[in-house]
């Protein structure tokens, strides 16, 4: 028995992203479908040794799928997921749409899985920003062992969280330093070339950015509401993989060797921290890879019970796609939902 899936918006980075993953990890698939608007139907995605002709989303019937993996946007989301739902297909939503309603749960499956039993209220789940999936799944296994009371976070967020449209202004940019053509900024607010721009999403009444309220609000809602959190988010000319620094102050005893000891434990972590030049992570290098790779642990004697870490991620994948994929294999393993048809 195998799963229907929809792929919505299968022609963006995460979409196909998505489809890479579901290969690769051999989720048991009867069929899948790549959906996305009107102007992209017939254009040709890959599924592992197969070629998918894109439908519409805007006229597909949802009635015999199983599980829809959004990733068009918070606009369609807002539009289509709950009529998607109401369909009986469970929509696992990769936009902020629907993240911070009560009725739907925002997992990371390493995180909180038992919170996706709350997925029947709407049959939609919802899956973190980028720059807070990575952060949780490090913080989850110290918050247990120690409890957190503050973090103080600033980011570092590669281009491809903009879309394709990053990627390609951080390209045209570039290339337009070296040969001396004139340089225009469309995506970003500022040249993103050989530049970092302390600014990502819509500035908010107090000051702070709308990506840095994402990740105070959702670590909350997934991790502890108790917890204090501030956050600094700064675009820079990466092309794939978001760095952090994270300062965090806990309230009993840890240390830097104790650390250490569970995140290597962790799932989805990996430690890379050797006191040595080049022993630690960069973004460069976790393109690609799945786990959340931690760097730079050591113990913050400014105040009691404190750590610095430094935390890299391949948006795309544990950012996005990923986390998405193991939402729906957290739900198969579980057994909270079954083929609708047959293989």
């Amino acid at each position: 028995m195998g799963f229907k899936i929809a792929i919505a918006g299968a022609t963006g980075n995460v979409g196909r992203e998505m489809l890479n993953i579901l290969s690769e990890r051999g989720f048991p698939v009867s069929e899948v479908v790549a959906l996305a608007s009107s102007r992209s139907v017939g254009t040709e995605v890959s599924f592992g040794d197969k070629t998918l002709k894109v439908k519409n989303l805007e006229t597909y019937d949802f009635s015999d799928t199983d599980l829809c993996l959004m990733s068009a946007g918070g606009a369609i989301s807002k539009k289509w997921s709950p009529k998607i739902g109401a369909q009986g297909c469970i929509v696992i939503d990769n936009s902020s749409a629907w993240r911070y309603d009560a009725d739907v749960p925002l997992i990371v499956p390493e995180v909180n899985p038992d919170a996706i039993s709350g997925y029947t209220n709407r049959n939609i789940i919802a899956n973190p920003n980028c720059s807070t999936a990575q952060l949780v799944v490090a913080l989850k296994p110290l918050h247990d062992h120690a409890k957190i009371k503050r973090l103080v976070v600033s980011t570092y967020q590669s281009v491809s969280g903009a879309g394709k449209d990053g990627m390609d202004e951080l390209f045209n940019q570039t290339r337009a330093v070296f040969v001396a053509d004139p340089i225009t900024s469309q995506k970003f607010t500022k040249r993103i070339a050989f530049n970092v721009i302390p600014h990502i999403d819509e500035f908010m009444e107090d000051g702070y950015t709308k990506e840095e309220w994402k990740v105070l609000a959702e670590t909350k809602k997934m991790l502890d509401p108790k917890i204090k959190v501030t956050c600094t988010a700064v675009r820079v000319p990466v092309f794939i993989g978001h760095s952090e620094s994270v300062n965090i102050e806990f309230e009993n005893e840890i240390t830097a060797d104790e650390a250490r000891d569970i995140l290597r434990d962790a799932p989805g972590c990996q430690v890379v921290d050797k006191h040595e030049d080049g022993g630690y992570i960069t973004p460069y290098e976790c393109a690609g890879e799945d786990a959340t790779i931690i760097s730079r642990i050591r113990e913050d004697a400014t105040v009691e019970n404190g750590l610095n870490i430094w935390v890299v991620s391949d948006n795309l994948r544990k950012g996005a796609a990923l986390n998405t994929i193991q939402i729906a294999e957290l739900m198969v393993n579980r057994r909270l939902i079954t083929p609708r048809t047959a293989a």
